[in-house]
């Protein structure tokens, strides 16, 4: 049911019943790299293109979140997903080997958040027993279409995010055990006219408290209610800026934990990753590998996942347009009532 003005509350509780993450070597290098379900050593993953790679990773992640759900394919009535390359080819391409009826989105690196939104709303209502959701993002195939080939071995200024190589997919059902989605909030574009694709994190900032500060008006909650809240992929310098808007906005965000999955997925300080991590899989991967293990061993028993995403293409910032940005928001809950 729509609930305040832009927010679905899920009467019927849609229960996540299987996730998988697979990742590459960076990823499982960095501080959850035991949290992930696969990690591969070479991010060609045996295959002759970064793309091509990007789709094996989706495939491996769809196959297995099935099995950890219990189910086979056929008992899969949807699937919702998206990423970052152009025409959501990842996704559209890895479906076409699924034949799994499909509906593509595209959020930018909000994707995760936006696709487990609509798959619950379609659980809820009744339209899909079984649905699942997916995601993905490639270092590689990003830096190709959106800043520099990393052949090219260009410098990076501090501001620059590293984009997650991994896939990460859940199996939303009506009924069975795990975590249940409780809510969502669809998010605003927001656009404060900020034009370098290499400072991200500033730029999603304000979608991410702008969609926030909804959330909390629409459910009529204080951060406080959450265990944790987590935003997407702001890192070091958009995650500072959103603290700083949360105070200035008096959100009071202290009654909680905050953390940003751009900063939990890698360590900084030994790793070569810039102001921390970004992409359509860095948030997936951290919420349904880390994130939902804690739900499921009760180490939390409310979360509030709201996945950042920067509405850009190479053909705008081309243009000289600035970079619109926006932030979906997914509220998961321990299966006990």
């Amino acid at each position: 049911m729509l609930k305040g003005a832009q927010s679905w509350e899920f009467k019927k509780r849609p229960v996540i019943r299987g996730t998988a993450t697979i990742v590459g070597p960076d990823e499982g290098s960095g501080p959850l790299g035991n949290e992930f379900d696969i990690v591969h050593a070479d991010t060609t993953i045996g295959q002759d293109s970064w793309e091509k790679a990007e789709k094996k990773m989706l495939e491996e992640a769809a196959k297995l979140a099935i099995e950890h759900a219990c189910l086979t394919k056929e008992h899969i009535q949807f699937y919702v997903g998206g990423d970052l390359l152009n025409q959501i080819i990842s996704n559209s391409f890895a479906v076409r080997t699924m034949q799994i009826p499909y509906l593509g989105i595209f959020g930018a690196c909000s994707t995760s958040m936006e696709g487990l939104a609509v798959a619950s709303l379609i659980v809820d209502s009744g339209f899909g027993h079984h649905v699942m959701a997916g995601t993905c993002s490639h270092n590689s195939t990003a830096e190709k279409q959106f800043r520099y080939p990393t052949e090219y071995g260009s410098q990076k200024p501090p501001t620059a995010q590293y984009t997650v190589t991994g896939a990460a997919c859940a199996v939303v059902g009506n009924h069975g055990p795990g975590p249940v989605v409780t809510g969502a909030t669809i998010g605003r574009v927001i656009d404060m006219g900020i034009k370098d694709p290499f400072n991200m994190g500033a730029a999603m900032a304000p979608a991410a408290v702008d969609t926030l500060q909804a959330h909390f008006r629409d459910f009529q909650r204080e951060p406080g209610y959450y265990d944790l809240i987590v935003t997407g992929d702001l890192s070091k310098v958009g995650y500072e800026i959103a603290c700083e808007l949360l105070e200035k906005h008096k959100v009071p965000i202290h009654q909680t934990t905050y953390k940003d999955c751009g900063l939990m997925i890698f360590d900084r300080e030994k790793q070569n990753v810039q102001a921390g991590g970004s992409g359509c899989a860095c948030s997936a991967v951290v919420t349904y590998g880390h994130i939902l293990k804690r739900v499921k061993k009760g180490e939390l028993k409310r979360v509030l996942v709201v996945a950042t995403g920067a509405l850009l293409s190479p053909l705008s910032f081309q243009q000289g347009e600035s970079i619109p940005c926006i932030a979906h928001a997914v509220a998961i809950e321990s299966e006990v009532r």
